[in-house]
């Protein structure tokens, strides 16, 4: 598995937005990964960046329902990167260009 495809994209929502603060990122990241795996993910994607923990979140699929037909959403894994306090922060939005 190639490191760039490890994470997918970087979860946006309120509660994520708050733990930035704290030096925290949540990441949508492939179902096959471990810690280890997202750990290096993050350190090759982002220069300058120091992991210090990660939390893993598996997230069920939902069941959801199209008229009469029923079907489930696909399953995901969030990672929860908490980066050092010497580190760099990630740029989640990139610089819009003028």
């Amino acid at each position: 598995m190639n490191l760039y495809d490890v994470i997918k994209k970087p979860v946006i929502t309120e509660k994520s937005m708050l733990a930035l603060e704290q030096g925290k990122y949540t990441f949508e990241v492939d179902t096959r990964a471990h810690k280890l795996l997202i750990k290096q993910a993050v350190e090759a994607v982002f220069e300058g960046v120091k992991v210090a923990s990660i939390s893993t979140v598996n997230v069920k699929p939902k069941a959801k329902r199209v008229g009469r037909y029923t079907g489930f959403t696909s399953k995901t894994k969030k990672a929860i990167v908490t980066l050092t306090a010497d580190s760099k922060a990630i740029e989640l939005f990139a610089a819009e260009a003028e």
